[in-house]
């Protein structure tokens, strides 16, 4: 099967486009590699997805062609994902206002750091 059709059944993604992009731009890996669209994936396979700035681990555990229920689709992998940031900590981090321009290298670095992406 493939794994942005996958990705599309069991609701990780909102499209199958969307995730066909996710998987060209690099956000999905699958067993370490990056994966392009048309990759096939197989029960136990290890399929990690960075969308809307969080990492989703999941291994797959049914392979489903077709769109299901959320009840369904949950079913249809084991959720190894870290658990999401607390609301508190999600709006303290740092926001620039529109207009502001194009952040420095230093002020990069500094978010960079907050985000833990060092």
């Amino acid at each position: 099967m493939r794994v942005d059709a996958w990705l599309w059944s069991v609701r990780l993604t909102r499209t199958r486009s969307a995730a066909a992009t996710a998987c060209r731009a690099g956000h999905v890996r699958v067993n370490g590699a990056a994966a392009k669209p048309a990759q096939h994936i197989v029960v136990g396979d290890e399929v990690r997805l960075r969308l809307g700035g969080r990492e989703r681990i999941v291994e797959v555990a049914t392979l489903i062609a077709k769109r299901v229920g959320a009840p369904v689709a949950a079913t249809c992998f084991i959720d190894h994902s870290p658990p999401p940031p607390p609301r508190e900590i999600a709006a303290s981090m740092p926001h620039r206002d529109r207009g502001a321009g194009r952040p420095t290298k230093r002020e990069r670095r500094e978010t960079d750091r907050l985000l833990g992406r060092e």
